[in-house]
């Protein structure tokens, strides 16, 4: 048995996330419904772990001390990038959008607890099918997974990582369907030859160059990062502080709230100046790190038993997405072009991930014309708001059943 401490328990999962992408890399159909590379690589690592189990032997032994703080430092992230100025830059439609995803999160939690109770199991189990998995994808639910297991739901980790990997499957597989259907129905398909550059040119999620030098860019690394370690101190307190008052709120919504505060009085005030190019690549980091440990703790043996509810909520969620992306997205967004991409998007990021969103995106623009303004809306409400509003609907659904 390898026993690895917790340096070596990162970096130890740092090769393995690397085996990852190289396997994206190799198997093009991998790449093609944007499968994270840390579940990938992690998933390798459980899979022979489980393997090894059954034949009467422990591959490894990690200490994951670092793993929560990871993750926590991922939801600060989700947190500083909370600017309540990017929805007036974005306008009433990322407004409209932020809402109608707030929304159907709430439903996807009410579909998967109506389902598991038909088969006779505990109601949490339906909200970690539901929003957790599918609008949060895997970082959530790993996230929460342990508030899930003390609410009695058996082996929650594993059935995150199965639902927001079949989750991402499908919302590649039918948001570009349902929107080539709604451009083909009712013949909205615009002229030209446009490529991907042209369909991203105003992707708001991309910023520009910073031509500043090397210390220039070190400096505004460390104060990233120093920023993200306070506003997780200071998260602590306040998970702390509701705690104290009788809510249940994990340490993560905590740092998240936090991070939020702090985003938005630097939008007012300046004082801070925060990089947000910075702080994403920090949190991809640090998400990245946090997936492949936990992924490689996972015990896989408790999946079976919970197939066939897990399958039923599956194809619910899908069908109730499909219809979404008709009405109220494309109908409310504006019956255009545009909404009827930006229908494509919705589909990617609330059943999987903002890649899947932007990636379903890609490929429509492609064959029928640049789409601007669903390049603005779509991704924004997927990688800045949604995964905020959710951690908050969760951690409500969650304390339905303390």
């Amino acid at each position: 048995m390898l026993q690895l401490d917790l340096i070596q328990t990162v970096a130890f999962g740092g090769l393995v996330l690397f085996v990852g992408h190289g396997i994206c890399h190799a198997i093009p159909i991998l790449g093609r419904y944007n499968l994270p590379a840390p579940i990938i690589g992690g998933l390798l690592v459980a899979v022979a772990a489980l393997v090894a189990r059954r034949h009467g032997v422990t591959l490894f032994q990690f200490d994951t001390t670092l793993q929560s703080p990871l993750m926590i430092s991922f939801f600060t992230c989700i947190g500083l990038g909370a600017s309540l100025s990017l929805l007036r830059v974005g306008g009433p439609q990322v407004v409209l959008l932020f809402v109608i995803a707030t929304i159907f999160a709430v439903v996807q939690n009410v579909v998967g607890v109506a389902v598991v109770s038909l088969f006779g199991l505990p109601p949490p189990l339906g909200v970690l099918a539901g929003s957790v998995t599918l609008t949060g994808g895997p970082a959530t639910g790993l996230a929460f997974a342990p508030m899930f297991e003390e609410a009695g739901v058996a082996g929650a980790s594993s059935i995150a990582i199965a639902m927001a990997m079949a989750g991402i499957v499908a919302g590649g597989l039918i948001g570009g369907p349902v929107s080539t259907f709604l451009i083909e129905r009712y013949r909205l398909a615009r002229s030209g030859s446009p490529t991907v550059a042209d369909a991203c040119q105003s992707h708001p999620l991309e910023p520009a160059s910073d031509p500043r030098g090397e210390d220039d860019e070190a400096h505004i690394a460390t104060k990233s990062i120093v920023i993200i370690l306070v506003a997780m101190w200071v998260g602590s307190w306040v998970s702390k502080g509701c705690a104290a008052m009788g809510l249940t709120l994990p340490a993560t919504i905590g740092a998240m709230l936090a991070g939020a505060a702090v985003r938005n009085i630097d939008d007012v005030t300046g004082w801070l100046g925060l990089s947000q190019r910075t702080i994403e690549n920090v949190g991809a980091a640090a998400l990245s790190l946090f997936l492949v440990m936990a992924l490689m703790t996972l015990d896989l043996s408790n999946l079976a038993t919970l197939a066939l509810p897990l399958v039923s909520i599956l194809v619910l969620q899908v069908l109730l997405v499909a219809i979404a992306c008709c009405w109220p997205v494309f109908e409310m967004m504006g019956r255009d072009y545009q909404s009827a991409v930006m229908s494509g998007g919705f589909a990617g990021f609330m059943l999987g991930t903002t890649a899947n969103a932007v990636a379903v995106m890609r490929t429509l623009v492609e064959r029928y014309g640049p789409a601007p303004r669903a390049f603005l809306v779509a991704p924004m409400v997927g990688a800045f708001f949604i995964d905020f509003t959710n951690a908050l609907i969760i951690v409500g659904f969650l304390n339905l059943w303390r």
